[in-house]
């Protein structure tokens, strides 16, 4: 029997681990934390999770299929969402499959093509698999810009941040307007003693409730065309929530949907109250003065004096225990079929590799459910797996856009539109059951 790897206890490893279970393949999984539940697990020391941290897409189309989320709660926190993951884990006895507390630091090739992995994890003799799956998450190494100037206050990345303590009379800079960095400075609002924030771009903000349900459980249908969409959720957006530009971001230079939205619109409440200012684009720092850029949306740059500066500019994708080539990175992320397959089908897998509005963890296990199935082709219908292998090499790869033309951001160069990408799996999958 062919054994495998998964590193990762987080949603998509455990995710992994229950499609391959559920197939009879063998698994070992590797978390270097002491329990499940990934980043969600504000315990872990690699959790980038803060206390007001909550889903920014509704329960309903988060969870698991198979398994509901036991909550009444529309939009759970990070804590209840802990709890889930060590019921999730426990329901299916994946658990077990985990080795904890031990942290995967190299894979190399074992031989020849084909011949599996070399897996070294700390205080542990080299293990060999036939494949290895990569679900070691996608935000967890810090995007950390670098500015012109000596800042002399204190600088912090929003993955170190935890709880609004730290932010009590202190003059705070939010850096970027996603999600993270918009809950962070709502929280600001109620501790700190000033707080403004700094934008490149203009956002869509949209509401956790639009008539009274969970917005993302509207339009649950067959999925409109992506020029009308944007269309007519822009129409609905602006009728709800107002224009941002009148609160004070810049206005977007792309159209809905083509950056993820930010499911927040306190911001705006504040901005509307005067709790917070919007800041242009950094230009440099000189002692506590951030000196701001100037632009056709604020004229004149301008310039303040700040205790804090956070950092809310994303994470960058990092497999450090391999070696680049093995997975094909291009650019800022490696080239798989459907975010899953290296080209060279070199018994490496990647889980979780998938950023899109609205997939949800369900999109995930879909993904795992395509390699559950490539990998069972493997054993017991070599032909069919072979033939999946030449369809993947010999012609062009499925659009997962859903015609959406996305931003060309390093963050953006793994997103993919959640009807597109799902068809396409369910598609891929089927071929490899027929």
């Amino acid at each position: 029997m062919k054994r495998y790897a998964v590193i990762g206890a987080g949603p998509s490893g455990l995710a992994a681990a229950r499609a391959l279970q559920r197939r009879g393949i063998h698994v070992t999984g590797y978390e270097a934390s002491s329990g499940v539940g990934g980043l969600w697990d504000i315990d872990n020391p690699r959790s980038t999770m803060y206390e007001s941290a909550h889903l920014i897409s509704s329960r309903t189309t988060t969870e698991f299929a198979e398994f509901p989320m036991d909550s009444d709660a529309d939009y759970p926190g990070h804590r209840e969402l802990k709890r889930y993951f060590d019921a999730y884990a426990d329901g299916f006895r994946l658990r077990e499959l985990f080795r904890f507390d031990t942290k995967v630091v190299r894979l190399e090739p074992s031989g020849g093509s084909g011949d599996g992995w070399m897996l070294l994890a700390e205080g542990d003799e080299p293990r060999h698999f036939d494949g290895v799956v990569l679900a070691n998450g996608t935000l967890a190494e810090p995007n950390v810009p670098t500015f012109e100037g000596a800042f002399t206050g204190e600088i912090m990345h929003t993955s170190a941040y935890k709880e609004p303590s730290v932010l009590t009379g202190k003059r705070v800079l939010v850096v970027g307007a996603g999600n993270s960095g918009c809950d962070i400075a709502v929280d600001a609002v109620h501790h700190a003693a000033s707080v403004d924030m700094s934008v490149r771009r203009g956002y869509y903000f949209v509401p956790r409730y639009l008539f009274g349900r969970p917005s993302d459980t509207l339009n649950q249908g067959r999925p409109l065309p992506a020029r009308l969409k944007q269309a007519v959720d822009t129409r609905v957006l602006r009728a709800f929530t107002g224009d941002p530009v009148r609160f004070g971001f810049p206005k977007p230079d792309y159209r809905i949907y083509e950056s993820h939205p930010i499911v927040n619109t306190l911001i705006l409440n504040h901005l509307g109250q005067g709790d917070l200012r919007i800041r242009g684009d950094i230009e440099r720092f000189d002692g506590d003065t951030v000196h701001f850029a100037g632009s056709s949306h604020f004229p004149g740059g301008s310039s303040a004096a700040y205790d804090l500066i956070l950092l809310a500019t994303g994470y960058t994708l990092d497999y450090p225990f391999v070696d680049r080539e093995h997975l094909h990175w291009a650019g800022a992320s490696p080239r798989l079929f459907l975010n899953l397959f290296p080209p060279s089908f070199n018994g490496l897998y990647v889980m979780g590799m998938i950023e899109a509005s609205g997939i949800g963890w369900q999109g995930r296990y879909e993904q795992a459910e395509l390699l559950g199935a490539y990998l069972a082709a493997l054993e017991k219908r070599p032909t069919a797996a072979a033939a999946f292998r030449e369809r993947v090499t010999g012609r062009p790869w499925p659009d997962t856009t859903g015609g959406y033309r996305y931003l060309g951001l390093e963050r953006m160069s793994y997103y993919v539109n959640k009807n597109a990408y799902r068809s396409a799996v369910r598609s891929a999958a089927r071929t490899l059951e027929a």
